[in-house]
């Protein structure tokens, strides 16, 4: 894996010595000699990741981070503090600062690019969901997600341990704040995340009954679990384990002996980036589903339909089975609108939607086509069916007032309706369409408020 990573040290050796080792391993360096530099650096072109030093004249690594942090253009870039500062209370800044690692000089090589690596393949994953999610702002379908320290959320913390005076005393270190349960058994555990159960999993490495990495391996592979963080807990010194639990997509990790404040610092940011990539995949779903859905009924839109309708008529094709398209039109509806304004025009439409959605089946697709126009597609339906379907809603709309917010109160109207069916293995979607709209045009030619049925 490559990626541009940026180099952060006040100090020439420091800074050259870092370039030519992540050199060898194939990334692309940058480099910044203090705070306003990397800042500079990061407007210019954002890199993937950000080493940052802390003890820097002018500004510090800490105050650095938290500017990083608190741009919602850059937030999303990984820092990882490398400092000479190694007591608990240094990283328990550093991460407060928004850092999302702290590691202590002399740096392990092998750490070091495992936890690059890892990083990385992290925010490249985000990348994807603000490339997807601002396409979707540049439609105006929907407003950016959150900054990354916008909340300090709480949530459902599973810790994986067979010790029980270990699992009380997380308890005790995240609670009342956090919601935290607790497992012993593999199997126990992949019951609770394929329930969907917890905001955030810790895993004990050291556990007597079952391999923990075998477990994350597992969690990972879940559909469930593939979004939750997972956060291990290893022995100090043991790299091999913390190197194939960052190669498997752990998120973050803790050494033993751990300290509390720490423990509660890197829960606290993996709950914020999950919040932060939760929000993200929430807009990219909405704005897939603003992109098919006409926003004032609800329903489907010609774009979806018309791109669906060729999936239905070639599985139909296929299976040798009926399909029946629906079209229907508001009589006079113009008349509607200059008379009571396009306000009341919407909640007559908006009723209309709601109506052809209350008498048709969960299989059918129904659709606004434009204007006063819809659709229905009715699959495995020949057209005697539909045409029962369409007559009863014809009768229904003719003998049912439409209610509107304004004198008089409720509208009389009728609709008109023209229906088509496929008609064997060389119709097309196309002229499926074409004969519906012409059974549409007969129907209304003929005194409207009435359905008509293809006759070819």
């Amino acid at each position: 894996m490559t990626a541009r990573v940026l180099v952060v040290d006040d100090i020439m050796s420091n800074v050259k010595l870092l370039e030519a080792k992540l050199t060898a391993e194939y990334f692309d360096v940058v480099t910044a000699f203090n705070g306003l530099e990397c800042l500079a650096r990061m407007e210019e072109n954002v890199p993937d990741i950000v080493l940052l030093d802390v003890m820097m004249p002018g500004m510090d690594g800490f105050e650095v981070c938290r500017r990083i942090k608190s741009n919602a253009k850059i937030a999303h870039v990984p820092v990882v503090m490398v400092t000479a500062l190694d007591q608990p209370a240094d990283r328990v800044a550093g991460l407060e600062a928004g850092a999302d690692d702290f590691l202590t000089k002399p740096v392990d090589d092998a750490a070091l690019f495992a936890r690059v690596r890892s990083l990385v393949r992290l925010k490249l994953m985000t990348d994807e969901l603000r490339m997807r999610e601002s396409t979707g702002q540049s439609m105006g379908l929907l407003d950016p997600a959150d900054n990354l320290l916008d909340a300090s959320p709480a949530g459902r913390i599973l810790v994986i341990e067979d010790r029980q005076e270990t699992v009380a005393w997380f308890a005790s270190a995240l609670s009342p704040r956090h919601e935290v349960a607790s497992v012993d058994t593999f199997e126990e555990a992949l019951v609770r995340v394929r329930g969907g159960d917890p905001d955030l999993v810790v895993v004990s490495l050291g556990m007597r009954g079952f391999d923990g990495l075998r477990l994350c391996s597992q969690l990972r592979s879940l559909p469930e679990g593939r979004n939750i963080p997972i956060l291990v807990v290893v022995s100090d010194g043991d790299r091999r384990k913390l190197t194939q639990a960052l190669e498997m997509g752990v998120n973050d990790y803790l050494t033993r002996p751990v300290d509390k404040n720490e423990l509660v610092a890197r829960v606290r940011t993996q709950l914020r980036k999950k919040r932060y990539a939760d929000r993200l995949r929430h807009n990219v779903q909405l704005s897939l589903e603003m992109a098919i859905t006409d926003q004032l009924t609800g329903l489907h839109n010609r774009r979806y339909m018309s791109r669906h309708l060729d999936n239905l008529v070639a599985s139909a094709k296929k299976a040798e089975k009926p399909i029946a398209f629906v079209i229907m039109d508001i009589d006079y509806f113009k008349s509607v609108n200059d008379t009571h304004g396009h306000d009341i025009g919407d909640e007559v439409l908006k009723e209309f939607a709601a109506r052809i959605a209350a008498n048709v089946r969960g299989i059918d697709l129904a659709c606004r086509y434009g204007g006063e126009e819809f659709v229905v597609v009715m699959p495995d339906t020949d057209v005697a069916f539909a045409y029962s379907v369409s007559e009863r809603l014809r009768h229904s709309i003719e003998t049912t007032p439409f209610r509107i917010s304004r004198a008089p109160n409720s509208l009389n109207l009728t609709i008109s309706i023209g229906i088509a069916g496929l008609e064997g293995p060389d119709d097309t979607a196309d002229a499926l369409l074409h004969r519906a709209d012409q059974a549409l045009y007969s129907a209304k030619k003929s005194g409207r408020n009435r359905v008509v049925a293809d006759a070819a």
